[in-house]
């Protein structure tokens, strides 16, 4: 059997002040794990357009694998504004392809190959999405080592808490960032325990093997069952953030998958999106990090991972 990752949900272009760019989180992790020589692919629907038809041009430029529907609606796009650190604010336009993606006899079988999966909660936002990214789930299969990352992404107000109980009970792999566990903290009446509380609090409750924590440039934990690990945020000139943790949630998975240790798992991920934090939009090229010119501190892990050097023009060596 060959086993596949996924990015399921949300593709769209995120327009930036300096034009637009692929985006979409599940697209983002999916472009990420092929990086590191995984079989990935990008599950989602565009729209019968020319933003569509760009967006299968710069797929096909990037070498992203992809399951693309087209389907009768526009090909989603987000609003990006930037603040003077680089964090970015976004606008999503609603009722667009992605948020109507069928379940088809082909993703069923995409999803009794998948060995692992990433999918969030704004993709979620609609009923038809949100059905077809739960059936997907139930279909892949049981076994220990299949992931389920729940990328949990809380944008605007389009989430619910029964769609994050389903999610959490789905998942077996959580990621959250600060922000939103204050969120789910007042959501869920947990506010009052302390941030770590709060994540064993989740961990236990919904059975994970792991959650992830990111804190912006306080640092971020991997949090098992058994053990913490914590990293600080590297310093970096920061281009811009976006698709900088859908970077670290990639790197993460395909060191997991290769069978890093959650500590050498945590360092690559981190190291990774401190690098595409350098870089403008969320699909940088960094193959850079691979190379043998590479000062990256981590740059032995990533070259063991991906089992094959690069020079600094990305070319194989």
């Amino acid at each position: 059997m060959k086993h596949i990752i996924v990015g399921l949900g949300e593709v769209l272009w995120d327009m930036l002040p300096e034009g637009k760019k692929l985006g979409g989180a599940p697209a983002n992790f999916a472009y990420h794990v092929a990086q590191f020589g995984l079989d990935s692919m990008a599950v989602s629907a565009i729209g019968n357009d020319k933003l569509g038809d760009e967006m299968l041009e710069a797929f096909d430029a990037k070498r992203l694998k992809y399951n693309m529907q087209r389907i009768p609606y526009p090909t989603g796009t987000v609003q990006v504004t930037l603040d003077k650190e680089g964090v970015p604010c976004y606008d999503i336009k609603k009722e667009v392809a992605w948020d109507n993606i069928q379940f088809t006899p082909e993703l069923e079988e995409m999803a009794k190959k998948c060995r692992a999966v990433c999918f969030g909660s704004l993709a979620q936002r609609y009923e038809v999405s949100r059905r077809t990214i739960g059936r997907f789930l139930d279909a892949m299969p049981k076994k220990n080592d299949v992931l389920k990352i729940f990328d949990i992404n809380l944008r605007q107000k389009f989430y619910t808490k029964d769609i994050l109980v389903e999610s959490f009970q789905k998942c077996n792999i959580l990621k959250i960032n600060d922000e939103e566990l204050i969120i789910i903290g007042k959501l869920f009446g947990h506010l009052e325990l302390e941030p770590e509380e709060r994540c064993r609090l989740l961990l236990e409750t919904y059975h994970l093997k792991m959650l992830i924590l990111t804190c912006g440039v306080n640092g971020s934990y991997v949090f098992t069952a058994e053990t913490v690990s914590f990293l600080p945020t590297p310093k970096v000139n920061v281009a811009d953030t976006v698709g900088a943790g859908d970077s670290f949630t990639g790197a993460f998975c395909a060191s997991i998958i290769k069978g890093m240790t959650v500590e050498e798992a945590h360092k690559l991920a981190v190291n990774v999106s401190a690098y595409v934090c350098t870089q403008n939009g969320a699909m940088p090229d960094i193959r850079y990090l691979f190379s043998r010119e590479s000062n990256d501190s981590n740059a032995c892990l990533i070259e063991e991972i991906h089992g094959q050097s690069y020079d600094k023009q990305g070319e194989d060596i």
